[in-house]
C-alpha cells in the first residue's frame, strides 16, 4: 500500500488552477491517476484541450462547467468526459471550486495548438 500524506502531496500550479497530486505511477499506482483541483474564482480556461482517455470529475464544492457549452455542475455532482471530447474548465461560482479527478495512468493530453503533454501531476 502507498500512502500519500496531504502535507507531502506534490503541488502544481497553472494560472487559476492548483493541482494536488494523489495517486500516480510515481506514487504507487500503476493504472490510475487521481488529483485534487482547486479553481480560482472567475477561472475561465479559454483554450480547450482533449485527452486520449475518459476523465472523471467529482465536484466537492463550488459551481463548475467542464466542457464548452457543458452543463453547470455543483457539489456532489460527477461527470465523465469521454476521450477526445474538448475540456474547457470554468468556475461559474463566487467562491473557489474544488474537484477530485480520476483517469487511467499513461494518458496523453492534446492542447488547442496541437502540442501533446503528459502532466507532471499524473506521472
Amino acid at each position: 500500500m502507498s500512502i500519500i500524506r496531504a502535507a507531502e502531496a506534490p503541488q502544481f500550479d497553472l494560472p487559476g488552477v492548483h493541482f494536488t497530486g494523489l495517486a500516480a505511477p510515481s506514487r504507487g499506482s500503476e493504472s490510475l491517476c487521481t488529483w485534487k483541483l482547486r479553481l480560482d474564482v472567475g477561472l475561465r480556461n479559454d483554450e480547450p484541450h482533449t485527452l486520449d482517455r475518459d476523465e472523471v470529475f467529482m465536484v466537492l464544492s463550488g459551481t463548475v462547467q467542464l466542457t464548452p457549452d457543458g452543463e453547470k455542475l455543483g457539489a456532489g455532482d460527477a461527470a465523465v468526459v469521454p476521450a477526445r471530447e474538448p475540456i474547457q474548465v470554468r468556475n461559474l461560482g463566487e467562491t473557489e471550486a474544488e474537484l477530485y479527478v480520476a483517469i487511467t495512468a499513461g494518458f496523453t493530453g492534446t492542447m488547442a495548438d496541437g502540442t501533446t503533454v503528459q502532466p507532471p501531476w499524473a506521472q
